[in-house]
């Protein structure tokens, strides 16, 4: 398996202009190998010839060709990947069925993220080390901060410049033990600010968090106020500046506490349950309501998905996927009585028969019970 460790590096300043280096070669080469591959995939329309069509090879071998003196200083590892990411892109351009399917645009050397790959990096006595070219003297190794347990044979490397800080995501390819099964089975319903499953609720939107987003959308609104001082931009001005680093490590900071209360609680599920069932929701969709838009992006259904699903393939555990229209809110759990049209529950209750937006009264059996654990319920009789 592939275990990825995301670290702070300590770069001095010849490293720091090392990696500055490399972010902008990267950004070149994409945009030159991107440009290439227009024109020719453009010609082959034109001609209606399937055989002029352009490939990672073709795109990889011109650009080496025609390379310039200065590029020679810098790693060939960094155009190669470069091209070969690129490809990928395109592949994914002619699958519509990606989530985020398009045409590979430019990279931008406004982008706040910039960044570059290499499959040469070692690690060696707790320090980074990247590959060297030919003719460099001057170079040193990368001290690095939040790594645990470096073991395994580590993989391509990415390294990144964000917000002036340097990061480095470390995948080692290592051997992880299977969980003991438990015969036990567990149901998850996601929801804005908790989590319900069988045996209990989770908060995901815990006091330090809302503490968090009230000094965000403070700073948000000092920046709007700051972006234009008497018809002038002010981006630049160092109280905007200052405004925007406070802005950028409350974000971080938020980020930290919520991959911290989902890796907890995905490690909780896959160590005491076999089989693991959630809702395949189309989390896109539902925020284009705009009722509640924005608890939902902070909810990160999709992080807690995909951690749930590459934890189970490690340890020998099943994820379940419910179908998209499966009604778990609903259904009653009792009777099986499903509700429609204007009987149905929604985000805030039932307007019709004036219901709370946690509760569920079935309109057959009677039964009243709590909507999450109701919908929890459903979603574990698929199992059975």
């Amino acid at each position: 398996m592939i275990r990825v460790q995301k670290v702070r590096l300590y770069p001095n300043k010849t490293m720091k202009k090392v990696i500055d280096d490399l972010c902008d070669y990267r950004r070149y080469c994409w945009n030159q190998g991107l440009a290439l591959w227009n024109d020719i995939y453009d010609s082959s329309l034109i001609l209606d010839d399937k055989l002029l069509r352009p490939s990672e090879r073709k795109v990889r071998d011109e650009l080496v060709a025609n390379k310039e003196d200065w590029q020679y200083l810098l790693s060939a590892r960094c155009l190669q990947l470069a091209i070969s990411d690129l490809g990928k892109a395109w592949k994914n351009f002619f699958d519509k069925a990606q989530p985020d399917w398009g045409k590979p645009k430019f990279k931008s050397k406004k982008a706040p993220r910039q960044g570059f790959k290499t499959d040469r990096a070692k690690i060696i006595n707790g320090k980074l080390r990247l590959d060297k070219p030919r003719g460099i003297k001057a170079w040193y190794d990368i001290r690095f901060k939040g790594a645990k347990n470096l073991e395994g044979e580590l993989k391509v490397v990415s390294i990144y410049r964000e917000n002036d800080k340097y990061w480095a995501s470390l995948p080692f390819e290592v051997e992880i033990k299977k969980k003991i099964k438990t015969g036990k089975n567990s149901a998850v319903d996601v929801n804005v600010g908790h989590l319900n499953y069988t045996d209990g609720k989770l908060n995901t939107l815990p006091n330090n968090l809302k503490r968090l987003y009230k000094r965000i959308k403070y700073y948000q609104r000092k920046l709007a106020k700051k972006r234009v001082v008497n018809g002038k931009k002010a981006t630049q001005t160092s109280n905007y500046v200052k405004t925007r680093a406070k802005l950028q490590r409350d974000y971080r900071k938020v980020a930290s506490i919520q991959h911290d209360i989902i890796h907890k609680f995905t490690t909780e599920l896959v160590t005491n349950y076999d089989q693991i069932i959630i809702e395949d929701l189309d989390v896109k969709k539902m925020q284009m309501t705009h009722v509640a838009s924005k608890g939902l992006q902070r909810s990160l259904f999709g992080y807690f998905r995909q951690a749930l699903t590459y934890k189970c393939n490690w340890y020998g555990k099943k994820v379940v996927l419910a179908d998209k229209y499966y009604p778990s809110t609903q259904r009653c759990s009792k009777c099986g009585f499903i509700k429609t049209g204007e009987d149905k529950v929604g985000l805030n209750g039932n307007q019709k028969h004036r219901t709370k937006h946690d509760e569920y009264i079935c309109y057959e059996c009677g039964a009243i019970m709590d909507r999450d654990e109701n919908a929890v319920a459903n979603l574990l009789a698929l199992l059975n």
